[in-house]
């Protein structure tokens, strides 16, 4: 359990998990909440979703400029991990106070492309791809590794609730069902571009060990992220699906995920979808 907290908490900075708050944007046992609480689930569906954030060039060359993502990768997906926490759960007060914060920094970055086109991480359709990756993404490792029959009614109800926290973002356009969110995935298609600079952002996303985690359990994140990918992305960031011998590590995944829910329900940190 102390290394689960370590890898979404900065457990050395004092940081404490978020305590699920009844006053928190969306109810117990919701679709959102449900989603949010599977901590392999999650791990899987970041990765994921940070892959394919790396083919929006806009949403790339901010990353290029504005962060340390080389020095600090693990910080990053942590600082990604936590503001999650903290709107799904946390008192409504502090996710509304995480998300203005998140606002103000996207008010400052800003640049241009290699080829000169102006970017800025305030341009609603970047947010909308950026959450749009995050969505979709947390949403099939949950299926894939927690509830594969999950109804069709609570998929769309997670789109929506997820649309709250894109909205104040000023994110747009911003799904409501798992349908929208597949005709918009289909519609960004033709504005994402592989690159050597998304290939490089792709390994080092790889190859980020969540602190005090055995370097295993990074292989087997790793692995169930880019075989979870679209074809295309996996095309496009130069990474082949893994083959029959990424199965110990699907293996793995999927224990680890069990083990997981098993010591959180010992903890009163999470209850079973069924």
């Amino acid at each position: 359990m102390s290394q689960v907290r370590a890898t979404f908490n900065d457990v050395e900075g004092g940081q404490q998990p978020v305590p699920p708050s009844d006053e928190a944007l969306f109810e117990r046992d919701s679709p959102i909440r449900m989603v949010h609480a599977d901590v392999v689930g999650m791990m899987v569906g970041g990765v994921r979703g940070l892959l394919l954030q790396m083919l929006h060039p806009h949403a790339l060359q901010g990353v290029l400029d504005h962060s340390d993502f080389r020095a600090d990768m693990h910080g990053r997906l942590r600082r990604t991990a936590r503001f999650i926490a903290v709107t799904t759960f946390g008192h409504r007060d502090e996710a509304m106070n995480a998300i203005a914060r998140v606002n103000r920094i996207h008010g400052q970055v800003s640049g241009r492309l290699p080829d000169g086109t102006p970017y800025s991480a305030r341009n609603p359709r970047t947010l909308a791809w950026v959450h749009l990756a995050e969505a979709l993404s947390f949403l099939d490792a949950y299926r894939a590794f927690v509830r594969p029959d999950m109804p069709r009614a609570a998929q769309d109800e997670y789109f929506r609730q997820f649309a709250v926290v894109a909205r104040m973002l000023d994110a747009d356009p911003v799904p409501e069902s798992r349908y929208e969110a597949e005709q918009l995935f289909r519609d960004f298609r033709r504005e994402l571009e592989g690159s050597a600079q998304a290939r490089e952002v792709a390994q080092l996303v790889l190859a980020a060990k969540p602190e005090r985690a055995p370097a295993a359990v990074q292989r087997a994140i790793a692995t169930a992220a880019v075989e979870r990918l679209p074809p295309f992305a996996r095309a496009m960031l130069g990474l082949e699906r893994p083959g029959i011998g990424a199965l110990p590590a699907r293996l793995a995944t999927q224990a680890m995920g069990r083990t997981l829910r098993w010591a959180f329900r010992q903890n009163g940190g999470y209850r079973n979808p069924d």
